[in-house]
Parts: C-alpha cells; sequence; structure tokens
C-alpha cells in the first residue's frame, strides 16, 4: 500500500514518473530523511519550489542506490519517479517537510500513434539542434509515458515542466507537448544559424 503521509523534498526541478534523478544529499534533515526512507522502504516526495513556495503538485521518489557515502555524512543517490501526487495538507511542525497526500491517477484517453510519432520528430529535432547529438531513442518507454520521457529529456521551462506533471490525460499531454515544440524548434533553428554565423567570421591563421 502507498503511504498517504510523506516526506517532502521542494528542490528547483521537475520530477516525472519513470525520470531518473541523481541527487547530492548533504542538510541534516535530508539525511535524516534518506536514512527513514531506506528503512521504511517508502519514497519521498520532489516538489517544484518557488520564491513564494512549493507547488502542490508533485511526483514521489524512490530511492534505487546510494551511489557514494562522504565521511561527513553527505551522499550522493539515485532516485526514479513513481507517482504524480497532490498535497492534501502541509505539515511543517519537524524542520522536514511533510505532507498528507492523494495519489493521481490518469484519465483514460485514446492515443493517436501518429500524434506520439509525430511529438517524437519533433523532440528529435529540438534535441539535435540543442545537443548537436543523436536524441535518446524511446523505443522502450510505454506509450501513456512518451510525454513524461520527452519533457523529461529536455531542458524546458520550469513552470511548464509542472504544467505537463499535473495534466492527467497522455493524449492531452502529448499534445501541449507537440505545440510546445513545434513553437520552440524554429527558435532553436535561428540561434543555431546565429552561432554558425558567429564561428565562421573568424580569421584563418596566414
Amino acid at each position: 500500500m502507498r503511504p498517504e503521509r510523506i516526506p517532502l523534498f521542494p528542490l528547483n526541478v521537475v520530477l516525472f514518473p519513470g525520470e531518473q534523478l541523481p541527487l547530492h544529499i548533504f542538510e541534516p534533515r535530508y539525511r535524516r530523511m534518506v536514512r527513514e526512507c531506506l528503512e521504511a522502504k517508502s519514497p519521498f516526495g520532489m516538489l517544484l519550489a518557488l520564491p513564494n513556495g512549493v507547488v502542490r503538485v508533485g511526483c514521489t521518489a524512490e530511492i534505487v542506490d546510494i551511489v557514494k557515502k562522504y565521511e561527513d555524512g553527505r551522499m550522493d543517490i539515485l532516485t526514479v519517479g513513481r507517482d504524480a501526487f497532490r498535497i492534501l495538507e502541509l505539515f511543517t511542525d519537524d524542520p522536514l517537510l511533510q505532507g498528507q497526500i492523494d495519489y493521481l491517477e490518469d484519465h483514460d484517453s485514446l492515443l493517436a500513434p501518429v500524434k506520439s510519432q509525430r511529438l517524437i520528430e519533433a523532440y528529435e529535432t529540438c534535441h539535435t539542434l540543442l545537443f548537436s547529438e543523436l536524441p535518446r531513442n524511446f523505443d522502450g518507454i510505454a506509450p501513456e509515458h512518451l510525454a513524461y520521457a520527452v519533457a523529461a529529456a529536455l531542458p524546458l521551462d520550469l513552470l511548464w515542466k509542472q504544467q505537463i506533471l499535473e495534466l492527467r490525460s497522455e493524449a492531452e499531454r502529448q499534445e501541449r507537448l507537440l505545440g510546445y515544440l513545434r513553437e520552440w524548434a524554429p527558435h532553436l533553428q535561428k540561434a543555431e544559424a546565429l552561432r554558425q554565423r558567429a564561428g565562421g567570421n573568424g580569421h584563418g591563421l596566414n
């Protein structure tokens, strides 16, 4: 049974179900959180931290590996996103923030293979323009997690990623993400053209 009250880790990141996230843990309260989660074999909640507080929808994170332990108590861990949740109540009486949560389930939606393929093509275009290398292959990704995988693989605006996390239909996530990438690609192409032009304006040695 999934726990209904979990420790929360606000951070400047949006975690998606199925996404791997390495973390460096150094604050005493989060070291304690990791120890307690490992002992109870339970997750903690990742939330996007904003200047005026935290968002109300996040994703549970399961600790899958302790990569490194330091002599001073710090540690590097590897987590993976599991379930989207909404906070029902925040508990702030402890240095470690906790929340009573409700797990969010997707509504059934009919996925169009053609639209999914267009999303993959838009992703490949943006990824190539950004990184000048072959993009990740999504063959092993479940169809209902494709939008999460695409959004996790690109450096999108965090508030926009948060919107994707909060949507409860994969068809809507794919539709919204496809529109975003189609608008983004021309800006990336223009930036790439400017970089190439700037790189070609140097003077060779005589």
